[in-house]
C-alpha cells in the first residue's frame, strides 16, 4: 500500500470516528455520559408561621430512592410564609406573608425568591403589598408570568406580573369578593381562602369561607386581567366555609374541602365555560368520630386515581379512590399523621410520597404512597419543624 494511500484511509477513517464521537455525545447529552437526565432528588421546601420560634421557610432534601429526608436548614427568613408556590420554570419560589400591616399598609404581602437549584437555599428578589390584609393563598399561572393571590382579611384576590428576574410588578388585577354568610364572626364579611388556575389556564376559581361561594374568573393570560364568569361563582351549603380545591388532571372534575364539619364537595367541571355543577357532599371524618373536625388541604395524586384530604381534628389523611367516569369518590382508608392539626401537605411530582405539616405538634411526617392502591406508608421519618403549614417539591439537581 502506498503512503499516499495509507493517509488517505487514515482520514477516512478518522472522520468516521468524529461523526461517531459527535452522534454519541448528541444521544448522551450535553454533560457526555450515559446516566438519564432524570431526576433522584427533591427539594422539600416547608412554609410556616413565625409567631414562635421558626424564621421563615425551611428546606429538606428528599432522595427520591430511599423516601430519606436530609434537613438543609433555613432557605430564606421571611415573616409568616404560610403558603408557598413555585414557578413551572424552576427557577423561583413565591410565599405570601400571611400579616395585616405591610409598611404601614393594611395590606398582606407575597415575597419573591430565586432558587439555588445545588444548595436549595432562596435569595430574595422583592416584597409587594398584597393589597388586602391578611394574604393566604397563591399561585403561579400555567405560562409562569402571572401570580395570582387570594387575600383572607377583607375578601380579594389579585394578580401580580413576573418580571424577567422572577421578580413581581404592579398589579395588573384586584377584585374584592362581597357578602357573608350564617357563622358569626368568621362568616360576617368575605374571606377569600384559596385561588387556582383551571388546567387549560382560561379560568380562575377562588373558594370564599366568608360567603360559602366559590368565585369563577375569566382569566386573560395576555393582559394579567380577571373578570368575573357568568355566573360568577357557585353557592355551597351555608355554613360550611369553603376552603382549599383541587382540579383533576385531565381537568373533567374538581374537589373542594370545606372547613366547617369537615366537609368534602366533588364537582363536575364544563371547560369550556368554567361552570362547576355539584354530584355529591360528605364529612370527611368518620361517623364515630364526636370531636371537631376541619378540612384543610386536598390533593389529587398525579395519576388522577387518588385524591387525598387533610383533616385537622381527627389529625389524619382521607386517602380516597376516584371514578374514572363519573369523578365520585370512594373512602379507601383514613391514616393517622402523627401529629396534630395537618394543616397543609404536599405530593412529590412523581406521586411517591406525601409530606404532611403537623402545625400544632411543630413536625413534618413523610409518607409513602402506593401508586397502585393509594394507600399511604409511613417512611419512619418525622422532623421538627415549628408550626409548618405548606409543603412544596422542587427538583434538585
Amino acid at each position: 500500500m502506498s503512503f499516499h494511500t495509507a493517509m488517505k484511509n487514515l482520514t477516512h477513517y478518522a472522520l468516521l470516528f468524529t461523526t461517531l464521537l459527535a452522534a454519541c455525545a448528541c444521544l448522551l447529552g450535553a454533560r457526555g455520559d450515559a446516566r438519564p437526565r432524570t431526576t433522584s432528588d427533591y427539594f422539600v421546601y416547608i412554609g410556616t408561621y413565625t409567631r414562635a420560634k421558626s424564621q421563615g421557610i425551611y428546606v429538606y432534601k428528599l432522595a427520591a430512592a430511599t423516601g430519606k429526608l436530609t434537613p438543609l436548614g433555613l432557605a430564606a427568613e421571611s415573616k409568616d410564609p404560610s403558603f408557598l408556590a413555585l414557578d413551572p420554570t424552576h427557577r423561583y419560589l413565591y410565599a405570601v406573608n400571611e400579616i395585616g400591616d405591610y409598611e404601614g399598609q393594611k395590606s398582606g404581602s407575597v415575597s419573591a425568591f430565586s432558587i439555588d437549584r445545588r444548595t436549595g437555599k432562596l435569595a430574595p428578589l422583592n416584597v409587594v403589598a398584597s393589597g388586602d390584609p391578611g394574604a393566604v393563598h397563591l399561585m403561579v399561572d400555567h405560562t409562569g408570568k402571572y401570580l395570582l393571590v387570594a387575600n383572607y382579611g377583607v375578601g380579594s384576590v389579585a394578580v401580580f406580573p413576573i418580571l424577567a428576574d422572577g421578580s413581581l410588578g404592579k398589579a395588573t388585577a384586584h377584585l374584592p369578593h362581597s357578602g357573608h354568610s350564617i357563622k358569626p364572626r368568621r362568616q360576617v364579611g368575605p374571606h377569600a381562602h384559596s385561588i387556582y388556575v383551571s388546567p387549560d389556564n382560561r379560568f380562575v376559581v377562588s373558594p370564599d369561607l366568608g360567603t360559602d361561594q366559590v368565585y369563577v374568573y375569566r382569566f386573560d393570560a395576555t393582559q394579567g386581567t380577571l373578570a368575573p364568569n357568568d355566573p360568577p361563582f357557585v353557592t355551597v351549603a351555608l355554613g360550611t366555609g369553603p376552603r382549599h380545591l383541587a382540579f383533576d388532571p385531565r381537568g373533567r372534575f374538581a374537589y373542594l374541602v370545606q372547613e366547617f364539619g369537615g366537609i368534602v364537595t366533588v364537582f363536575s367541571y364544563d371547560a369550556a365555560g368554567g361552570l362547576l355543577h355539584q354530584l355529591e357532599t360528605f364529612p370527611a371524618a368518620p361517623s364515630d368520630f364526636h370531636g371537631s373536625n376541619n378540612c384543610a388541604e386536598v390533593f389529587v395524586h398525579p395519576n388522577g386515581k387518588f385524591l387525598y384530604v387533610s383533616n385537622r381534628g381527627h389529625d389524619s389523611i382521607g386517602v380516597y379512590s376516584i371514578d374514572s367516569i363519573k369523578g365520585t369518590l370512594t373512602l379507601i382508608e383514613r391514616v393517622p399523621t402523627q401529629g396534630r392539626t395537618p394543616r397543609g401537605f404536599g405530593i412529590d411530582p412523581t406521586g411517591s410520597y406525601l409530606i404532611a405539616a403537623n402545625q400544632e405538634s411543630n413536625t413534618v411526617v413523610a409518607f409513602r404512597i402506593n401508586a397502585e392502591t393509594g394507600r399511604l406508608t409511613p417512611t419512619g421519618q418525622k422532623l421538627d419543624v415549628q408550626e409548618p403549614a405548606c409543603v412544596v417539591f422542587e427538583p434538585a439537581e
